[in-house]
């Protein structure tokens, strides 16, 4: 029973933090103003459940890849979701988190930056592909939306004899970049407004900052390097549109 003396303060904490997200939100009007309390509930269950299961599998190589193919799935399924979910969307998204995980983790562990053992294996790829799925998110929203309020100017392009993808090549460039934009001002951040996740968990772990500090760096390379891959891959894949797209919420 100590142990769950011992979360009622967490408990409570995070009780007034959902409570004072939803009341703004429903002050303010917003679109499923209760989507953000389900998702730290959801979360919190996935979090509890995944570390049972990682305490015992965290030094086994094959159970890791297993977790790890399961994390990707997820991702991949998430982020087609919001961009709209078809068998096209779905593949294009896989591969081009997939190019971009993979392209990520080959030099990370390569190269010998980071140690290639199942712990770290797990923690670098979860993060990247954590990272992977947001900006192709992005990437596809933004994307979409643009052609969808540019449609005329798209078809301007049409009209003209150029193909589907010169026609909405700008739009596709601004999506690239337009998604890179929250991993780009991390970056650029990172020990001057922000302390990172994986920097603060090595310092927790026992690391030395310095050492803390030189694995972070690494994970924020690789995320934009993975970005970078994913956003451009899945906007080469979106860009010849034929019709005007229809909008996701």
């Amino acid at each position: 029973m100590t142990w769950l003396i011992e979360l009622v303060p967490t408990i409570v904490g995070i009780a007034l933090l959902l409570a004072i997200t939803t009341a703004v939100a429903l002050g303010f009007r917003v679109r499923h103003p209760y989507a953000m309390t389900f998702a730290v509930l959801r979360g919190a269950a996935q979090l509890a459940a995944i570390s049972l299961v990682l305490s015992g599998i965290i030094a086994d190589p094959l159970w890791v890849a297993a977790g790890l193919a399961v994390m990707f799935a997820a991702a991949v399924a998430t982020s087609t979701r919001r961009i709209g979910f078809s068998s096209r969307h779905l593949g294009e998204v896989a591969a081009a988190m997939a190019a971009g995980t993979a392209a990520t983790l080959v030099v990370v562990f390569g190269s010998g930056a980071i140690e290639f053992s199942p712990r770290y294996v797990l923690a670098i790829s979860g993060i990247v592909i954590g990272n992977a799925m947001s900006i192709a998110t992005l990437t596809g929203k933004r994307f979409s939306e643009a052609v969808f309020e540019n449609w005329g100017e798209v078809e301007g392009w049409l009209a003209l004899g150029a193909t589907p993808r010169r026609s909405t090549r700008e739009f596709t460039r601004r999506a690239v970049r337009f998604a890179l934009i929250p991993s780009i001002d991390q970056t650029k951040t990172t020990g001057l407004v922000t302390l990172p996740g994986a920097f603060v968990g090595a310092i927790f772990g026992g690391a030395s900052p310095l050492e803390a500090g030189r694995f972070q760096i690494v994970v924020l390379a690789g995320i934009l390097c993975a970005g970078m891959i994913v956003a451009a891959t899945l906007a080469w894949f979106l860009a010849p549109v034929e019709r005007k797209p229809e909008l996701t919420r």
